[in-house]
């Protein structure tokens, strides 16, 4: 379990990196594809400055590295390059666990030269939206479920992506859910992941082979939506890493692997209310509650628009197919994992709502902060959410976009969805994907080379 540094003062700080002789920082802002920028600083200059700058635009550029030459998004970003003020976060401090040299990385805030959250900066958005909960007296309670696959190296990217060898000598050649000898396969990678892990303090849980060649799943332990999104944000640099180091790759993509299932991240998520604890989602009696059902309600009818917050890249939409253990709508049901919207049975201690929607290649940040925001505005307006889905949801109709530009269009048009999340982030995160958007469409498939070249 992590150990708890709410109130971890900088004096704090100082001590804990003198008690682990620590020489360098990572200064870590994560940006909207959720890649770690920054700087690596002597600890020395980390101390005295408390602090550095980068340019506003490095939080707000897409995963191609590209920013719009003219638009709405420079009615948010100065064309003139400004700095962004970045501040540590101490409660986020963490060893690099694999760093030849004792090495520490802290997650920074975004500020502007007024003092002001970078409304734009995904860790303010959540910042945000965890803070209109707290207007209302409750706190959200989130666990993060997070896939990904193992590949084989690949440094070809017109060569489609392999399992990876494990330590029989072979690959995996079928699908192998819940397998405990598939994933001691991989034993040496992961006790590399969970030593890192255990260094790092990351609330890790359960392991499990997941149903894909080559597809692992990590539970994370339920907590504060800030806390876990820092943890998947962790996490993801952490098996990076420790991947590399055994001559394989790991991938968040959400469908890396042709005729394989895609990768997601289910979130959990209840609400407690701040004056005693206790589940908004469960009645006394132990009942669902009124708030259970329009917390349902919100994601039912805000998920759609939302699903470029969720499913942020092209690739993101491949995953989203009937009967790939991925949903395609927004029906909602109890024990059903056809839905996107399932509720897990539980106590009423523990009722709580699972978005199954989410892809495990959506920025941790911006996926809490929707997912949050989709509940908040259908606890706020008293939703509704339609009758339960007790059988096949596959079986229905498509209920979310099928693919990037049109779910940016339905980002665009949902006004009290930015509302929530804020105006200038928005703006500019449908900016920056349109940019990715039309990056992709000047690529030419072998699918259109072989079916089109010669047939049209």
């Amino acid at each position: 379990m992590v150990v708890s540094r709410d109130n971890f003062t900088f004096s704090e700080l100082d001590q804990w990196l003198r008690e682990h002789r620590v020489t360098e920082i990572e200064c870590l802002v994560p940006d909207l594809t959720g890649v770690a920028r920054g700087k690596i600083l002597p600890r020395e200059k980390f101390s005295e400055e408390r602090g550095m700058r980068l340019p506003e635009a490095v939080v707000a550029m897409g995963v191609t590295g590209e920013f719009p030459e003219e638009g709405p998004y420079y009615d948010v970003i100065s064309p003139n390059d400004m700095d962004m003020h970045l501040r540590a976060d101490p409660t986020t401090v963490r060893l690099v666990p694999w760093a030849a040299d004792p090495t520490a990385q802290i997650i920074h805030d975004c500020f502007d030269r007024e003092g002001r959250l970078v409304p734009y900066a995904p860790r303010s958005v959540l910042r945000r939206v965890c803070g209109l909960f707290a207007e209302q007296g409750w706190q959200p309670v989130v666990a993060p479920e997070l896939e990904f696959y193992l590949v084989a190296r690949n440094t070809d990217p017109d060569m489609p992506l392999k399992p990876p060898i494990g330590r029989s000598g072979r690959a995996e050649t079928s699908r192998q859910a819940y397998s405990i000898d598939a994933v001691n396969e991989f034993d040496p990678l992961f006790e590399d992941i969970y030593d890192y892990c255990e260094k790092m303090e990351l609330s890790v849980d359960t392991l499990i082979h997941e149903i894909g060649a080559g597809q692992m799943e990590i539970n994370f332990f339920h907590g504060e939506p800030l806390a876990l999104a820092d943890e998947v944000f962790f996490f993801k640099r952490t098996v990076r890493e420790a991947a590399l180091r055994h001559d394989m790759f790991a991938t968040f993509m959400a469908k890396p692997i042709a005729g394989e299932p895609g990768s997601a991240m289910h979130v959990h998520q209840s609400i407690s209310r701040a004056e005693d604890g206790q589940n908004l989602f469960s009645l006394a009696d132990g009942s669902a509650s009124p708030e259970f059902r329009w917390y349902i309600g919100g994601l039912q009818r805000y998920v759609p628009a939302a699903m470029a917050l969720f499913a942020p890249y092209v690739n993101s939409y491949r995953r989203l197919a009937r009967n790939t253990a991925a949903p395609i709508n927004i029906q909602w049901g109890i024990d059903n994992r056809t839905v996107g919207i399932r509720a897990p049975l539980a106590a009423a201690a523990n009722r709580r709502i699972e978005n199954r929607v989410i892809g495990a290649d959506a920025n941790p940040y911006v996926a809490l902060a929707a997912t949050l925001a989709c509940g908040y505005l259908g606890l706020k307006q008293r939703i509704e959410p339609t009758p339960e889905c007790k059988g096949d949801a596959y079986l229905g109709d498509y209920q979310l976009p099928r693919s990037l530009g049109d779910a940016l269009d339905l980002l665009r048009g949902a006004r009290e969805l930015a509302e929530v999340l804020g105006e200038s982030f928005v703006t500019v995160y449908t900016e920056i994907k349109e940019i990715e958007y039309a990056e992709f469409m000047k690529v030419i498939s072998p699918w259109e080379r072989e079916h089109l070249l010669l047939h049209v």
